[in-house]
């Protein structure tokens, strides 16, 4: 499934169809997928940098500016989002066995991926026009959550 496919069914999420449809992505394709959501979230933070005319780099051309960003700003924080994903479906991983579904850490995984589409968009035009309270992070926290407990009840129960 190309990104754009993947893209567009992750605005259909919690649909069934978009669910199921998603569930057939690759796991390379979802982690590439997740960088490429980490680019566009990144963009707010890396054009501050730019206009900023004080600090580290004030004094870094374009090249070294794009090098210390990506260093100093786009690793870290992919490292907190993918921590923070596996966090998210190990979460939703219990609630699957609260729920008694039969579903597993990857796909979980995938799916929370798949679910930060949305707040990820909103985060960035967000960032792009205002200051970002740290409640705001929280409230897409829960959302993912939500989100991925409409996800898990769309599979069946286990069969005993």
């Amino acid at each position: 499934m190309k990104f754009r496919q993947v893209f567009l069914q992750s605005l259909k999420l919690p649909s069934k169809k978009a669910t199921f449809s998603l569930n057939r992505v690759s796991m390379d394709v979802t982690i590439i997928y997740m960088f490429i959501l980490l680019i566009l979230v990144s963009i707010p933070a890396f054009i501050d940098r730019i206009v900023e005319n004080s600090g580290v780099s004030a004094e870094l051309n374009i090249a070294f500016l794009i090098i210390y960003f990506f260093i100093f700003y786009y690793l870290p924080m992919a490292v907190f989002v993918y921590i923070g994903v596996s966090i998210i479906a190990y979460i939703g991983l219990r609630l699957a066995k609260l729920m008694e579904r039969k579903l597993q850490f990857p796909l979980l995984w995938k799916m929370s991926v798949f679910i930060a589409t949305i707040p990820f968009i909103i985060y960035t035009i967000i960032a792009l026009l205002l200051p970002v309270d740290d409640m705001l992070l929280g409230a897409f926290f829960v959302y993912i959550l939500i989100m991925l407990f409409f996800i898990i009840s769309i599979y069946p129960k286990r069969r005993k």
